[in-house]
């Protein structure tokens, strides 16, 4: 089934916006741009935890976005609230049997303490 998917969750895309310069001249980060996107599935794939130095845990999910969306392996993404980084670039799915393109495969992952 071609996405976006009718029982698929929303999540929003985060990409930096233009950077601008501060008194000295120096470039600061852009105001994100966000971009929902309807239709998407969503699975968990793991998470891991540190105890030996700190107390941290690291959480990762894949996520299929429609083909087409705006995102590269510097974007963001907001899922349930939360928000991950890209890891890795962005990968297509194409059928290799009609050419049917299925999506776009995001792996995040959320690091905390």
């Amino acid at each position: 089934m071609p996405l976006p998917l009718p029982q698929g969750e929303t999540i929003t895309v985060l990409n930096p916006g233009a950077p601008t310069r501060d008194s000295a001249g120096n470039y600061l980060p852009g105001a994100d741009i966000e971009t929902p996107i309807e239709g998407c599935a969503i699975w968990p794939t793991g998470s891991t935890e540190d105890t030996d130095t700190q107390d941290q845990t690291a959480e990762r999910l894949s996520v299929l976005i429609p083909p087409g969306t705006p995102v590269s392996s510097i974007s963001r993404v907001r899922v349930w609230g939360y928000v991950y980084n890209v890891t890795g670039a962005p990968m297509p799915w194409r059928s290799p049997l009609t050419g049917t393109s299925a999506g776009i495969e995001l792996h995040l992952e959320r690091v905390s303490g």
